[in-house]
């Protein structure tokens, strides 16, 4: 099982709770191509072919261009991917879990490497940013009406 790397000097953990199936959430997260749909920091993002460990995706987000690799899949219960961009290391790690009729989206993102050495706390309070954002957009649209 993948995990962030806990010794980076940037972690960020937050979690969200979503009145929608588990099918909606994860097909919602999952569709990478239709991200900038629903999440209004994502300008671009394309999967390089089916959903599946190995598999790469290219997106552009706040002005970075980021290629990430899914590292780990489990349908519906995780997701799993990371990447260089900009000399920072990303891993993120992404799980759902059906509580009733909620579901309990975690995420956790670890980021290393020169450029987060020299501004742990400003690109700490940048991903946190961006990951309340990235589950705040989610959380709307997939409890939207159908």
């Amino acid at each position: 099982m993948h995990t962030i790397d806990t010794t980076a000097p940037v972690v960020v953990r937050l979690t969200t709770q979503i009145n929608a199936p588990l099918a909606t959430v994860w097909a919602l997260h999952t569709d990478v191509d239709n991200w900038p749909s629903w999440n209004t920091d994502i300008d671009e993002a394309r999967l390089s072919g089916p959903a599946a460990v190995g598999a790469h995706f290219n997106w552009l987000t706040h002005g970075m261009t980021i290629t990430s690799t899914i590292r780990e899949l489990v349908p519906g219960r995780r997701i799993v991917w990371g990447g260089p961009a900009g000399g920072i290391t990303g891993i993120h790690v992404w799980t759902f879990e059906q509580n009733g009729d909620q579901v309990t989206v975690h995420t956790e993102e670890s980021w290393s490497g020169d450029p987060v050495d020299a501004a742990v706390d400003e690109l700490t309070t940048a991903l946190r940013s961006s990951l309340e954002s990235w589950l705040g957009c989610l959380k709307a649209r997939a409890e939207q009406p159908a």
